[in-house]
């Protein structure tokens, strides 16, 4: 609903000095982004590779679409000699920055054309902490502003973003701006990408770690697991099993269904029998779960119990591990509602992966050097990125979410129009400084709504594991996806316009699904602004 609030009044959102630490892990959470993304994908271009080898390469950043694999742990496990010290939020977010730092200075030290291989390998571990990184950091954002008005979520989305950016972009043109210059190559780029990776853990040593009652709620859930589980058999085991499962399987067919039995099943098939083998465990995972919590609900509390063993203790913590955020959402939200948010998140910046993958292949193929990339593409879409999440979350924080998400999806599509006239042009550093500035606009603003959502979206028991399931769900849009951007551009024959119409187009269907969904998404925003 939009705020009763005057201009002045939104604007003084911003005071709040947790909006600061809020903009410096945002920095952090993009850079990591900039050495396996744009940093990357320029080396590789300059070593010769192909535009559908860069864009497969692009596949390390799965980690990014799976990491709600492990983000429960980030909720629960406490990590030796960091915990203790600062905090749950802050000791994940320091010890995935150390293994960046390091895997970042390694990647300096190899030979591009003759350790392919190992190049892969470091940026996949800077892709896995990096994306790791995000889960702590996003629910750090969210439990610190945990407990206030939506609007304060919106105004945080909005210093998230921008430090996204200001991260991705505006120290993303670095590498660029060294390498153009005598007596660096790439190799001295990302040995300086380490020591500003470095540099940016100050924040994470500075900062207050968030308080909550995160440790009761879920200890009491597995208390409530402990009571029932002796009588249950073998049932919960089936649980735990399942699970893994389907995230294995998810997995399988993501990296192209290795060693497929194709004598038995033609490899045509692959793609259906794998959604039904999932569809299948995924209805007895549901079922087994909802008689298991069924049972929960029933309980007597003058009914004795038996005493747990060590494997109901090791279950009941990996059911309120794994299994509760799941649990919980659907829970809330009705199995209905709870698919279609997640549709939507899926579906909602495919476009944008796809232009944002072959970005600077186009830039480089079209004439522009990597000086140009550095000003127009990377600082001058910095300082557009920071103005329009500010501005984008003023509206949104007006007139709500969902306008928010309906206009910033719409100038997405419209905006890539513009580089299919750029396609047609040429070189022209007057249209690129224009195509970038509305590029920049349009995704800070579509940015800031999306956070928003996904973060009121969150139980606050479950914050890193709930975020992470639909972010990654977004990500895998595109990241997978987005990964086969170079094959399209091929298999169009190099035509960069008729390309990025098709990324325009894209942004339709999730549009259309948000509007079929904005009724009752509007009583579920209401209600947790309510208890905010």
């Amino acid at each position: 609903m939009p705020s009763s609030n005057s201009l002045f009044d939104t604007i003084r959102y911003f005071k709040d000095k947790r909006l600061l630490s809020i903009f410096c892990f945002g920095i952090a959470s993009g850079f990591p982004w900039v050495m396996t993304g744009s940093a990357m994908s320029g080396w590789l271009k300059d070593e010769g590779l192909s535009r559908s080898s860069i864009g497969l390469f692009g596949l390390i950043f799965v980690t990014y679409s799976i990491n709600f694999l492990w983000s429960p742990f980030v909720d629960r496990v406490k990590l030796p000699f960091l915990t203790s010290k600062f905090g749950q939020r802050r000791s994940w977010i320091m010890f995935t920055q150390i293994f960046m730092v390091i895997a970042t200075y390694q990647l300096s030290q190899v030979n591009v054309s003759e350790q392919l291989s190992l190049v892969a390998l470091l940026g996949l571990t800077i892709a896995f902490f990096g994306s790791s990184q995000d889960i702590a950091i996003d629910a750090y954002r969210i439990d610190i502003l945990a407990g206030d008005h939506n609007n304060y979520m919106s105004a945080g989305s909005a210093m998230a973003t921008a430090g996204w950016w200001t991260g991705f972009a505006g120290l993303g043109s670095i590498p660029f701006l060294l390498v153009d210059s005598p007596n660096w190559d790439w190799s001295d780029a990302f040995l300086v990408l380490s020591v500003i990776m470095a540099i940016l853990m100050v924040t994470t040593f500075i900062v207050k770690e968030p308080t909550n009652n995160r440790e009761v709620e879920l200890d009491l859930i597995q208390t409530n697991y402990l009571k029932v589980l002796p009588k249950q058999g073998r049932k919960p085991l089936y649980i735990l099993l399942l699970l893994p499962t389907i995230f294995g399987s998810i997995i399988y067919a993501n990296i192209g269904y290795p060693a497929w039995p194709e004598n038995f099943i033609p490899n045509s098939y692959s793609f259906t029998f794998i959604t039904l083998f999932i569809v299948l465990l995924l209805v007895i995972f549901i079922q087994q779960l909802g008689h298991l919590n069924l049972t929960i609900r029933n309980i007597n509390p003058l009914d004795t119990h038996q005493v747990p063993n060590v494997i109901h203790k090791i279950t009941a913590w990996l059911l309120t591990t794994l299994v509760a955020p799941i649990q919980e959402f659907f829970d809330r939200n009705g199995v209905k509602l709870a698919l279609s948010i997640l549709l939507f998140i899926f579906l909602f910046k495919l476009g944008e992966a796809y232009l944002g993958r072959m970005s600077i292949v186009f830039y480089r193929e079209v004439g522009f050097s990597n000086s140009d990339i550095a000003y127009y593409s990377k600082m001058l879409n910095w300082a557009t990125t920071i103005v329009f999440s500010l501005i984008g979350s003023v509206f949104t924080i007006r007139y709500g979410i969902l306008k928010g998400l309906f206009i910033g999806g719409i100038a997405m599509g419209a905006s890539n129009l513009l580089f299919a006239v750029m396609a047609l042009v040429g070189p022209n550093k007057a249209l690129f400084a224009a195509t970038v500035f509305v590029d920049g606009f349009t995704s800070a603003w579509g940015s800031v709504a999306f956070v928003a959502l996904i973060s009121v979206l969150c139980n606050k028991t479950f914050t890193a594991s709930q975020y992470a399931l639909m972010v990654s769900l977004g990500t895998f849009g595109r990241v997978m996806l987005g990964s086969y951007s170079g094959i399209v551009v091929d298999w169009l024959d190099g035509n960069w316009a008729l390309f990025f119409v098709l990324t325009a187009v894209m942004v339709i269907p999730s549009l259309v699904f948000l509007y079929m969904i904005r009724k009752p998404l509007t009583v579920l925003i209401n209600r947790n602004s309510s208890k905010s």
